[in-house]
Parts: structure tokens; C-alpha cells; sequence
């Protein structure tokens, strides 16, 4: 009888598919994948490919979090770039309070330089948080914040927007000039998208961005990524 019971539990639970196992999340809140099926994600922080140079706390799997509100409305971008053979993907999005609290400890280990070259090659680390390139609170741990990108649909490639996601300089400026003309109508294409389907943008971020009349604009949450 218990080995019938439990034959019975996996197969019901093959037909369910992998969000079964997900962790129940707080309430308003989805797994973005849930909602677009086919959304690239690749969470920087839940990797070494980031201006710390180390996974992030808070990050246990390469699942993006966000508010269902926001979730809806990227699902209409990922919608209106696919008529065109473009999709997105997307670098960050809900980031619990503990993964910010990890960028404050290393911001004051000022030798800890490990991937200056790459990311803030022309800012001194110990101006990080007077540039505000990093803050003791964050917009993405509302939950209603992405950062995120534009893919061809034939490479898979991330189209050329003058700098890296996360370099910290002017070249990320929204209204930075000295980029190629195809690279600012790249640019202009992501805002364009973005903006038109409820979103406001950052103007030191080109990839950044977060939903106007987001649910919860006065809560910091610290729930993990997982």
C-alpha cells in the first residue's frame, strides 16, 4: 500500500511539472516564468559575473522574483519584442534586502578590487554610494524592478548597448553620446518598449528599470531568491 501511494504521489506530481517544487512565495509575488514561459533569465548576483566578484546573498537559485503586477506588464514587452524576432532577458529582479546588505560589507573593503577592470574601471570604490551606483536601500527589493536586456531571437545575443549591464560609468548613462548610432537606437528601443507598456527608467541605468504604480513602493522585502 505505501509503495502504491507513493507511485501515485510522483506520478501526480510529473503532471504538476516543476512548479510544484517551488517555494510558496509572500503573497502578490510570482516566479516570473510562471507567468512568460519563455523569458531568459540569467541573475547576475546568483553567480561570480558581477561587479563583487562572488555569488550574492539572498541568491539560491537562477529564479526571478517579482510582483505579479510587474510580471504582467513585462509579459506585454516580452510580447511586442517577439513580433519582431526579440525577446528579453533579463539580469535582475526582485533583490531581497540581505543581497543589498552584502553590496554595503564589500563597498567598505576598499582593496577588495577584483572585478574593477570590468565593471567601475573609472570610478574609485570608495565613491560608489556618492554616485549612487550603489545604495543602502534598493528599488528591486520592492519587488516591481528589473534590469534587463534585449536578445536577438536568431543568435540568442544580447543586442549592443554601448556598455556592459552593471558598468558603473558615464558609458551607462541613459543619455550618454559618445556610442555608435546603432547602439543609441538600441538603447532607445528598450526605453521605448519599456516606457510604453507602464515602466520609468533610471537615467545612470540603461538597463534599469521599474513599474509605475508598483504595489508595494514602501516595503523592502528580505525573503531569499530560491
Amino acid at each position: 500500500m505505501k509503495f502504491k501511494t507513493l507511485f501515485l504521489f510522483i506520478v501526480f506530481s510529473s503532471f504538476l511539472g516543476s512548479s510544484f517544487y517551488q517555494k510558496e512565495l509572500p503573497d502578490g509575488f510570482v516566479y516570473a516564468n510562471d507567468i512568460i514561459k519563455d523569458l531568459d533569465v540569467e541573475l547576475r548576483y546568483y553567480s561570480a559575473n558581477n561587479f563583487v566578484g562572488d555569488t550574492i546573498d539572498g541568491y539560491k537559485a537562477n529564479k526571478l522574483i517579482l510582483t505579479k503586477a510587474c510580471a504582467d506588464r513585462l509579459k506585454l514587452v516580452q510580447e511586442a519584442l517577439q513580433s519582431n524576432n526579440m525577446c528579453l532577458r533579463v539580469y535582475d529582479g526582485y533583490r531581497p534586502q540581505q543581497a543589498v546588505n552584502h553590496f554595503i560589507r564589500w563597498a567598505r573593503i576598499l582593496n577588495d578590487t577584483v572585478n574593477k577592470s570590468k565593471f567601475y574601471p573609472n570610478v574609485l570604490k570608495r565613491n560608489l554610494f556618492k554616485e549612487e551606483y550603489i545604495a543602502s536601500r534598493s528599488g528591486h527589493s520592492r519587488g516591481s524592478t528589473v534590469d534587463l536586456t534585449i536578445i536577438d531571437g536568431n543568435t540568442n545575443r544580447p543586442l549592443d548597448m554601448g556598455s556592459p549591464f552593471d558598468f558603473f560609468g558615464e558609458p551607462s548613462w541613459v543619455d550618454y553620446q559618445d556610442i555608435t548610432e546603432l547602439q543609441k537606437k538600441n538603447r532607445q528601443l528598450l526605453h521605448q518598449v519599456m516606457l510604453k507598456h507602464g515602466f520609468r527608467n533610471y537615467a545612470k541605468e540603461w538597463w534599469h528599470f521599474t513599474l509605475r504604480g508598483e504595489p508595494f513602493p514602501n516595503t523592502y522585502f528580505d525573503f531569499p531568491v530560491e
